[in-house]
């Protein structure tokens, strides 16, 4: 492999993320296109990108940082989730799913990130 970051399970796990709520985006009206859908997939799409950027940094503090904005993406993936719940755009069973997922992939950047320090 070329590049750093696809070594990491972080990111290859970011990466299964980003497939589910690409998956689970397609089931929004169509009227949220524009809104909710492309705000979600801009969100998941930041995740693995953080991680793949910071993963080519100099130094490990730079690496952290870009980790850091990885799990604030998580966590606008996990509102727009709950947000889609509310508007009945997804079923409990979908919800439950990719918010487990997404709590699954926080705790191991968060213990890379730690690592780190």
């Amino acid at each position: 492999m070329a590049f750093k970051f696809e070594n990491l399970q972080v990111w290859q796990k970011a990466m299964d993320l980003n497939d589910l709520i690409f998956e689970i985006s397609k089931e929004f009206p169509i009227e949220e296109r524009y809104n909710l859908t492309s705000q979600i997939r801009r969100a998941i799409d930041s995740v693995s990108l953080n991680i793949a950027e910071g993963s080519t940094s100099q130094t490990n503090p730079e690496f952290a940082r870009f980790l850091g904005y990885s799990i604030r993406s998580v966590v606008e993936v996990v509102c727009a989730l709950f947000i889609a719940k509310r508007r009945n755009y997804l079923s409990n069973e979908i919800f439950q799913e990719a918010y487990s997922k997404s709590e699954e992939l926080v705790k191991m950047i968060q213990s890379l990130k730690n690592h780190l320090k």
